[in-house]
């Protein structure tokens, strides 16, 4: 997969978690929507400035958002699970929290 369509997916997510329209990005940012659409589907690329805006936009730093361990193996993701699950595993304050979080995250799919 390109690098455009790359960033362009991962502006999508964060803008979407953020409650944010295309609209209200591109205004925030100061770009047309058709723009902003046009970056998020990986037809273009982000000048420099426009990354500037987007990054303080979305109060995220340029390492959080060309960061894509999300697409690392499962097998990798779920390694470091249960080693971050070992770790705590006496901790029932922060097992039941994890607990939670799982449940929390499998029935809003």
């Amino acid at each position: 997969m390109s690098v455009k369509k790359l960033l362009g997916q991962k502006i999508k997510r964060i803008r979407k978690n953020r409650g944010l329209t295309q609209e209200q990005l591109a205004e925030m940012i100061d770009i047309a929507p058709r723009n902003l659409s046009r970056i998020e589907i990986g037809e273009s690329f982000v000048s420099a400035e426009t990354l500037d805006k987007l990054l303080f936009a979305l109060n995220i730093t340029a390492e959080e958002l060309f960061s894509y361990e999300h697409l690392r193996e499962s097998k990798e993701i779920l390694a470091e699970i249960y080693t971050y699950l070992d770790t705590i595993k006496t901790n029932k304050p922060q097992l039941e929290k994890i607990y939670k979080m799982i449940k929390f995250v499998i029935k809003n799919e």
